[in-house]
């Protein structure tokens, strides 16, 4: 777990517990130990932290924070203690990532020195808490703070230049085979000086108005964290390391930390968190399942979901061939690809030389021969099963043996479009979500013959992409549209009932959501939504209602935001009520024998979300999702569900699925002949909800058992 090498009167403590060397109770007991062993050694004039990973700590084991065993002694903080309060020179010496508790521990020696690749933040806040180990006390006192600030209240990291630039650390050296030299060197220097400890106790937080600058702050994150528990914490904190003693403020941050970890908004952080490291773990696909390589890669369609992932390949170092069936489409596409580089390079994104080679590796065609070599192909063409059935036919003709054909579909079955080909094992759906070069959301669906190496491959190329990889299965829009069928479906019909865009909006808004029902369907186009349905007509047929409002707009060509008129009309992008609207509503359910009533808020949030939770149970009981935070990644990284949220199945969990079970048979019951068609819950929920067990207890008793 550590090891300690003396030379020179300097012991080297190696931090050596892969992967990430995590600061567990072990962990905690066994570098409490070597640091008061190391003082009580009179050879050792000064200690160096450092790590024999290709990362220097990966701070807390978040897994504690669950169990408890945080708080175990010694606890994180008590570890920080002993570090600054030990009679010789502490210097930690950071190469690779520190974040969280691991720039703590850094904090409370007495030296840092760092590597000018080395990543140190304070990530904490993304989790619903405050860093709990001193970060709030230590790090004003020592950067400054307005850096401290900025870094705790962003959660994100800085690297050793800025490092450095702030005091964060004290020198930077290369992270090459003479680093722990050059540390060494440092600590002999340090420890022959007067006085080499510089404890954060005697340090005090030097700013010309610090109450001044911390309201002005708080000011300028109010319209982002008004939903937020944590910010307003990590202020309140910072604002004690401005004001009291080391000690005091230490004693003040522990306390909000105990507060915070146990809130909803912390719980809805760690769910995703470990959500996150889960999705890549697929049923059926072993490590024997080695990816296949991928350096060339071809997109079919130069339209804006096709320029969007053409851009996503070429930042993570991909070439790049873009098809198209026009000359003018290609051109246009191509000139956009490019276009992009250059915004990035004027705005000092990148350089303009490296904007210039990336740009270099996009090229264009017309044919489907000129995508031979590629490894891997992406269609991101209309979506129409006869126009894919068209473009994968094409590439079973031309593509290479073994090259991967992926479809960009977010409806249509993926097994279906394998049908043409003669290689379905090699056939995955890849669904980017738009604008596919900032959107982190990727659902890779795996169709019935799809093989374990080609997922493989999907993950590895997401993880390059710097995606979230959702693996799902086949059926009527994956995990994502299938849930947001339900959720627009009761947007339209509370319209008929008597509800107005906005009022539904609003409603989603105030609850978290980024972008209401009406909005969001202006800003993807009431056309695309038409569409789709035109597409599933049948299996819609059986209800009149079905979006009667929006297949209106359609008729009318009130097509959103890019024709000025949808569920709103448009003043630019400033979406504006149109009486037009309601009254279109008011004559449909007339026409549909729907009767018009005042509708409260409370009852369109239920609307909207509990028929969008049940459709989430029905995946999970079908095994199209795997597991209930993958259905939580793709709502919050795709669809602007709330992050402090959870995701919808998370929420469900912290609501009670019994008051959605009992929500979802009243409506069913109330609405009559609709309520029947679209109110009844999902077994799975019934039994859950009956027997008082969680989602998430019920997922991973299947876990153990698996």
């Amino acid at each position: 777990m550590i090891s300690i090498k003396h030379t020179e009167n300097v012991a080297f403590i190696e931090l050596n517990a892969p992967p990430v060397n995590a600061l567990g109770l072990k962990m905690r007991q066994v570098l409490s130990s070597a640091i008061h062993d190391l003082e009580s050694d009179d050879q050792v004039k000064a200690i160096i932290l450092c790590s024999a990973l290709p990362l220097f700590c990966g701070g807390a084991d978040i897994v504690e924070f669950r169990t408890g065993a945080v708080w175990d002694k010694p606890d994180l903080p008590d570890l920080c203690v002993t570090i600054e309060n030990s009679k010789k020179p502490v210097i930690a010496a950071i190469a690779g990532p520190a974040m969280g508790g691991a720039l703590e521990i850094a904090l409370a020696c007495d030296y840092r020195v760092a590597t000018p690749d080395a990543v140190m933040g304070l990530p904490e806040i993304k989790l619903g808490l405050l860093p709990g180990a001193g970060g709030t006390q230590r790090l004003p006192r020592i950067a400054g703070l307005e850096a401290a600030t900025q870094m705790i209240l962003s959660g994100d990291p800085v690297k050793g230049e800025y490092a450095l630039s702030c005091g964060l650390v004290d020198a930077l050296f290369e992270n090459d085979q003479d680093f722990r030299a050059h540390v060494l060197g440092f600590a002999i220097r340090v420890s022959h000086e007067g006085d080499p400890k510089r404890s954060c106790a005697n340090i005090t937080v030097t700013h010309l108005d610090p109450k001044g600058f911390l309201a002005g702050f708080r000011d300028r994150i109010a319209p982002k964290s008004k939903n937020l528990v944590a910010p307003e914490r990590c202020l309140v904190s910072i604002e004690a390391a401005c004001n009291l003693p080391l000690a005091e403020g230490l004693a003040q941050e522990k306390a909000g930390f105990a507060e915070l970890l146990d809130t909803p908004q912390s719980r809805a952080g760690r769910h995703l968190f470990f959500a996150e490291r889960e999705c890549t773990k697929v049923p059926g696909v072993t490590r024997a399942d080695q990816p296949r390589d991928i350096s060339s890669v071809a997109v079919i369609g130069a339209g804006t979901m096709g320029r969007g992932i053409a851009i996503a390949f070429l930042q993570a170092g991909y070439s790049v061939t873009l098809l198209e069936t026009t000359q003018g489409a290609l051109e246009q596409g191509l000139e956009k690809v490019r276009e992009h580089f250059q915004r990035a390079a004027q705005k000092g994104r990148l350089s303009a030389d490296r904007a210039e080679v990336i740009a270099a590796n996009v090229t264009g065609t017309l044919s489907y021969a000129d995508l031979a070599k590629a490894d891997l192909i992406i269609e991101a063409a209309f979506e129409s099963m006869n126009v894919k059935h068209q473009i994968f036919e094409a590439l079973d003709l031309h593509a290479k043996p073994g090259a991967i054909l992926a479809s960009n579909t977010s409806t249509l079955d993926l097994d279906e479009i394998a049908t043409v080909t003669s290689r379905p094992e090699d056939v995955i759906g890849l669904h980017f979500f738009s604008p596919a070069n900032v959107m982190r959301l990727l659902e890779v669906v795996r169709g019935a013959k799809t093989a374990p190496d080609v997922i493989a491959t999907a993950i590895t190329v997401a993880k390059k992409l710097r995606k979230i990889p959702v693996t799902v299965g086949v059926c009527y829009g994956f995990v994502g549209n299938r849930m947001l069928e339900p959720y627009f479906r009761e947007g339209s019909r509370l319209l008929l009932e008597g509800a107005t865009p906005k009022q539904v909006d609003d409603v989603l808004e105030t609850f978290g959501m980024a972008m209401g029902i009406h909005a969001m369907a202006d800003l993807a186009g009431v056309d695309v939504g038409a569409r789709v349905r035109q597409e599933r007509r049948s299996e819609i047929a059986h209800d009149p209602t079905y979006q009667a409002v929006q297949d209106k707009l359609f008729e009318l060509g009130r097509l959103g935001q890019k024709t000025g008129q949808g569920s709103y009309v448009y003043d630019g992008r400033t979406r504006v009520e149109d009486p037009e609207v309601v009254q279109i509503s008011d004559h449909l359910a007339d026409l549909h024998g729907v009767k018009r009533r005042d509708i409260d808020d409370q009852e369109i949030l239920e609307r909207c979300l509990f028929p969008l939770i049940n459709e989430g149970f029905l995946i999970l009981e079908e095994g199209i999702a795997t597991r209930p935070g993958d259905c939580d990644l793709i709502w919050v990284n795709g669809y602007g569900f709330p992050n402090w949220r959870g995701g919808p199945m998370h929420y469900a969990d912290e609501i009670g699925l019994s008051q959605i079970l009992e929500r979802m048979t009243h409506y069913r019951q109330s609405l009559g002949a609709y309520g029947e068609m679209w109110f009844t819950p999902a077994p799975l929920l019934e039994e859950l909800a009956t027997s008082g067990v969680t989602l998430a207890t019920h997922f991973d008793a299947k876990k153990e058992k698996s």
